[in-house]
């Protein structure tokens, strides 16, 4: 039994070579889809912030160098499913792959250790390259803002809105504008409630105030007018309200979860809560990537699976059918399940995990029915 096993674990020649194929696939499929994602980017670009302000070819494709890498690794299942596919329709062509099924090798002999190195390729997304994806990201983000916007709305007063509290008391602060030079919002409301059971909120008071400062641990209100439910409006020179936010986290313009690397996302989830937002987006971002390993192996697995199986009833055509038929099925349950949980239908954790244990249950099924049948 281990001498089994240690055969199935080894990579002999056949192996390898199975696996160089599968690599030099995977290479022009991520060439292919690269190239479509670069050029719909550069459209996109050219007609929207280039339709604002006046951009040269070269600064397009710098933007489009900081956006199409997160865009890129977005569609690396599909990277995983067609070059895989596309690697054993050549073996099959070439007679390789009958040959070294008719004599006796298993699939899981170059099947595995494919997945296994689609798993150690996800490790490295997850850790490496999407950091600066994300990055990427995040700077186009910043800069397609800045190039968007009228220079007659850089002056223009902008509402804040600010939401904190905790599982007894919310409190919504709404301000007209910021005075950029002291931090202080001016012509402010503020709107506080209490938390009853599941959650419900019962407004309690209204303040109105000229001006709001953040201090160490409060809210200093000047030339404020207050008015609880059902009382008489009472005036305040100043006033204070406790407040846990500190004073970069409050005005804060918090960064899309695409925007976020895996490294920063647990302090972007801390930093939204303490805010009084919902973390629902974050926390579901970091578990899909937490689960992009497990996709790719599984989406190695089930491509692998399927070419082997339509292999058996000797028809090419279908399986290229199949292939479409699977990355839009892939395409359609990763979108509802990440809906689900932006939705809150169900927890984040499952929407992100879900979609790989399932494709994951499919490939090692449909392998196994392979092999027996």
């Amino acid at each position: 039994m281990s001498f089994r096993a240690t055969r199935i674990l080894s990579l002999g020649r056949i192996e390898r070579y199975v696996l160089i194929q599968q690599a030099l696939a995977l290479t022009v499929a991520l060439a292919v889809i690269a190239s479509l994602i670069m050029l719909i980017d550069f459209v996109e670009i050219s007609r929207g912030v280039g339709s604002d302000v006046d951009l040269s070819a070269l600064r397009i494709l710098g933007l489009m160098g900081m956006k199409s890498p997160a865009v890129i690794l977005q569609l690396m299942p599909f990277v995983f499913l067609f070059g895989t596919l596309a690697a054993y329709v050549g073996l099959n062509r070439r007679s390789e792959l009958i040959a070294m099924r008719a004599a006796g090798l298993s699939a899981w002999r170059f099947v595995l250790p494919a997945a296994g190195t689609a798993l150690i390729f996800g490790v490295l997304t997850i850790t490496v390259l999407g950091p600066v994806a994300a990055w990427g990201d995040g700077l186009f983000q910043r800069e397609r803002t800045r190039l968007s916007s009228a220079p007659v709305e850089i002056d223009q007063p902008k509402a804040v809105w600010i939401r904190e509290g905790d599982s007894q008391r919310q409190m919504i602060i709404r301000a007209a504008w910021q005075n950029s030079a002291t931090a202080q919002l001016q012509d402010v409301t503020v709107f506080i409630y209490t938390v009853g059971e599941g959650g419900a909120l019962s407004f309690v008071e209204r303040i109105d105030a000229a001006s709001a400062a953040l201090t160490s641990g409060s809210w200093r209100l000047t030339d404020a007018v207050g008015a609880q439910t059902g009382q008489r409006a009472v005036s305040y020179a100043r006033l204070d309200l406790p407040s846990s936010l500190a004073r970069d986290e409050a005005f804060a313009r918090f960064a899309r979860p695409q925007s976020t690397s895996l490294w920063a996302l647990p302090t972007q989830i801390r930093r939204v809560e303490q805010a009084g937002f919902s973390s629902t987006a974050y926390r579901l971002r970091l578990h899909q990537l937490l689960a992009t390993p497990l996709m790719f192996a599984a989406m190695s697995i089930l491509a692998a699976a399927f070419s082997l199986r339509l292999m058996r009833l000797g028809d090419l055509a279908r399986m290229s059918i199949a292939a479409v038929i699977l990355g839009f099925a892939f395409f359609f349950v990763n979108q509802t399940f990440a809906a689900f949980g932006t939705a809150e239908v169900i927890p984040p954790f499952l929407a992100a995990w879900l979609p790989p244990v399932l494709t994951g249950l499919a490939a090692f099924t449909l392998l196994f029915y392979t092999e027996d049948g």
